[in-house]
């Protein structure tokens, strides 16, 4: 099933949106989220199924795509898959509730160019990321602007093994029981390796850390 809604793209840089998400309800709150930001471009919607992701891209000019994982992770990353092997260029982002850090991290080794907290008791906090990201879709959402490279790999060997346990789905005690570090310390290590990736939270420096080849 198709829906439409109005959505200024001037600063978007691009010209149509696809949601894939199986539940209406969602999509029609993430459309709605989107439309808040003006008037004059199209969000189509449909499923997470890649055979219908894959015809709805087909047959219209799609700018960007954002792929809910709310049916199930292995679905979305499946999709996912499925879609840039068919349109390697496809500008891709993932969208869902995952805790697991490894997910966003499979999302963004797969070619998503980001991933979207969908927070469904607050989603007009999404707009202004959703605006952020495809505006950065031609050079890679993920990369924080503005941060030379070399400043975003400058970890110290302690916070580099801190990522690493975090790209892996562990827990601060569990990376700390593997460093035979307190969790305090381990928090302490997160701290300072956010503020060096300029990133919120484990989730944003995984993605961070694949991207800037930090992690392997």
């Amino acid at each position: 099933m198709r829906d439409t809604a109005p959505w200024l793209n001037r600063g978007l840089g691009v010209t149509s949106v696809l949601i894939c998400e199986d539940h209406r309800e969602v999509r029609d709150r993430l459309a709605a989220v989107l439309a808040t930001l003006g008037g004059g471009s199209r969000v189509q919607g449909c499923g997470t199924a890649s055979s219908e992701v894959l015809a709805h891209y087909n047959s219209r000019t799609v700018g960007l795509v954002l792929l809910g994982i709310h049916s199930g992770e292995r679905a979305g990353l499946t999709t996912l898959r499925a879609l840039l092997t068919a349109h390697p260029g496809a500008n891709v982002i993932m969208f869902g509730a995952a805790r697991d850090a490894q997910v966003i991290a499979a999302s963004v080794a797969l070619g998503a160019r980001g991933f979207l907290r969908w927070d469904a008791g607050r989603p007009h906090s999404m707009g202004p990321l959703v605006r952020e990201l495809a505006g950065s879709a031609s050079t890679g959402v993920g990369n924080a602007p503005g941060v030379p490279a070399q400043d975003r790999s400058r970890l110290s060997e302690r916070e580099h093994q801190v990522l690493l346990g975090m790209s892996e789905g562990k827990s601060n005690g569990e990376i700390g029981r593997e460093l035979f570090l307190a969790e305090d310390t381990i928090k302490t290590h997160a701290r300072r390796m956010f503020r060096k990736l300029r990133v919120g939270d484990r989730a944003e420096a995984v993605a961070h850390g694949f991207r800037c080849d930090l992690l392997s």
